[in-house]
């Protein structure tokens, strides 16, 4: 049948603005991007948003912006794509993995305690697969010890804790736009603050450490500059961007479809045997970035992903216990990440999918499962 595990949804209005933008001549990071932050801060009610390459980009930034360098700790929830570790690792510091909550995914609070030390500057909650972690105690946790908060939001653009976008709870959010997001510009990311300070420190870092070439050419003098910081070549593209304008006209009505989707995907699941369907906390709005399941343990996850495979469905693995990536030389003991990494499946999710393409690839998966048990 051949189904994808996703497929980015593009119509004519994203190549117009592309057009658009080269035929202005000004491709580079400029009047797009602006616009782009302008709209993300306007939905998420963030200060200030700053575009850059990618969500590994948004959250290295954001790690230097709180000061964090060699010798720092920062906790990050083990359950995640190694971008979140490799940030930390970037600025010299070290990742010190927290373990996570079995039926959400996500990092649990009670076990950041025993993580704690001297050392530890920062915490990286993530969101994974679109559904908020639990802020609350985690906000608690990092006042009382003077820490930063960085969400990683990759997954989570327009998910909501407690009626609280994801990202804009912490002193920083980072979204990714990669084209298995919801919303996507192929590559791209971006950094929301209510804090200007460090968001003025964001920006600066994203270009090299020195004003950006849009703001300085709308100015009447052209000083030449100085660069008193070692900043990075972060900035996103106005090709980029235009397509972000675009697609956050829609961002609602991809997370309503999406939405949907996924409880027909659970009906279905709740029919099929040994596999268990994604859980839901009830203070919080997922958007499905990714429709993430658990495979029972009588069945070999790998061997399933390949024979859906040849059957012309497509998942994936949920994502990585990192405290198991070599390149870390973590100690860290995670055992709920380590089972999901084991045992999590991610089905077909994205905004064309239809409820009948559900259907037939539900009638493989059981079939499929039945044949491996």
């Amino acid at each position: 049948m051949g189904l994808p595990l996703l497929k980015p949804y593009f119509d004519a209005e994203e190549m117009k603005e592309i057009a658009g933008v080269l035929d202005s001549g000004w491709v580079s990071q400029g009047p797009k991007a602006k616009e782009f932050e302008k709209a993300v801060c306007k939905y998420t009610g963030a200060k200030h948003a700053i575009t850059v390459i990618n969500c590994t980009a948004a959250l290295h930034l954001s790690l230097l912006s709180i000061g964090v360098k060699k010798g720092d700790e920062v906790l990050v929830a083990d359950y995640t794509f190694p971008a979140t570790g490799h940030a930390v690792l970037y600025c010299g510091a070290k990742p010190v993995f927290v373990d996570v909550d079995r039926k959400t995914y996500n990092i649990d609070p009670e076990l950041i305690h025993s993580k704690l030390t001297k050392r530890t500057k920062a915490i990286i909650p993530v969101h994974t697969f679109g559904q908020p972690a639990d802020m609350g105690p985690i906000m608690e946790i990092a006042e009382n010890h003077d820490l930063k908060v960085i969400e990683d939001a990759a997954c989570a653009l327009g998910a909501k804790y407690n009626d609280e976008f994801a990202g804009t709870i912490g002193d920083i959010g980072c979204f990714s736009f990669h084209a298995r997001k919801g919303i996507t510009t192929g590559e791209g990311g971006m950094a929301v603050t209510n804090d200007k300070k460090m968001a003025d420190r964001i920006r600066l870092l994203s270009v090299f450490g020195m004003k950006a070439t849009w703001d300085r050419e709308k100015g009447n003098k052209h000083p030449v500059q100085k660069f008193t910081d070692m900043g990075f070549n972060y900035k996103m593209s106005d090709i980029l961007a235009a397509v972000g304008v675009v697609q956050m006209k829609r961002i609602e009505g991809i997370i309503r479809r999406k939405l949907k989707l996924a409880r027909h995907w659970d009906k279905r699941l709740e029919e099929i045997d040994l596999i268990e369907k994604p859980f839901v906390t009830k203070n919080v709005r997922p958007v499905y970035q990714s429709y993430v399941t658990q495979i029972d343990r009588k069945i070999n996850r790998n061997r399933l992903i390949s024979e859906l495979k040849a059957k012309g469905v497509q998942t994936q693995i949920g994502t990585y216990a990192s405290h198991t990536q070599p390149v870390y030389k973590s100690k860290d003991r995670c055992p709920v990440s380590l089972d999901l990494y084991k045992r999590s499946l991610a089905l077909p999710m994205y905004y064309s999918l239809t409820l009948e393409e559900i259907d037939k690839a539900a009638e493989v998966i059981e079939k499929t499962i039945g044949e491996l048990k």
